[in-house]
């Protein structure tokens, strides 16, 4: 079996990686809401994080890789929307720097067009893409959704949420619309709120 990283949001990174394009599928605001839902999820699976009212508030106390504990103890309750909302686009930026400390891919900077400065990432080994595609797959076509691994249960929610076509194209996320609803109430609510979040964003880019 292919190593693959331990945190959700290193996941949900590398899953929003086209292996066959050899590029980023989702990028900016839109990847950055995936990844603080991802982070506020494993929070909330590990029972760091719990919920009142509807609103995120600190669980059993444990380690706070990313710092979004820290940031909800010290603030008056506020949504889940408003977390995934918070910092998205610099969460991009910690979770690249990490997996290129891990080893898992490659960032070369370049200018899109000759104008505007990007990151170009490359995953040094596809096969860690097509094992984590394996575990979302499984967990939507597979066993149980009570049997399901909690980790691959969230891939597919999140990865629903946020569009992300390299996981769900949108046909599949029409076919198999009940199971990810078992999968995301299996995954707590952070991902029902990222997809709020990119509806909003996209009512207002429309409107």
């Amino acid at each position: 079996m292919v190593e693959v990283p331990d945190s959700l949001p290193a996941r949900m990174f590398l899953l929003a990686y086209d292996a066959r394009k050899q590029k980023m599928a989702k990028g900016g605001s839109q990847l950055g809401y995936v990844l603080r839902a991802a982070a506020l999820t494993e929070l909330y699976l590990d029972g760091r994080l719990g919920e009142e009212r509807r609103r995120p508030v600190p669980g059993t106390p444990g380690d706070d890789p990313y710092g979004l504990l820290a940031q909800i103890a010290a603030s008056r309750p506020r949504s889940w929307q408003h977390w995934i909302r918070k910092d998205s686009r610099a969460m991009v930026a910690t979770i690249r720097d990490e997996l290129v400390r891990g080893g898992w891919i490659r960032v070369r900077r370049r200018r899109a067009w000759g104008l505007f400065p990007c990151h170009q990432v490359t995953v040094r080994d596809p096969r860690v893409v097509k094992e984590l595609w394996g575990g979302a797959s499984a967990a939507l076509r597979g066993r149980p959704v009570a049997h399901v691994n909690s980790y691959d249960a969230a891939a597919v929610a999140l990865a629903a949420a946020g569009e992300l076509k390299t996981v769900l194209p949108g046909a599949d996320r029409r076919r198999h619309k009940r199971r990810i609803e078992e999968l995301t109430a299996r995954s707590g609510p952070a991902a029902p709120a990222v997809r709020k979040v990119i509806r909003a964003q996209n009512a207002a880019a429309a409107g």
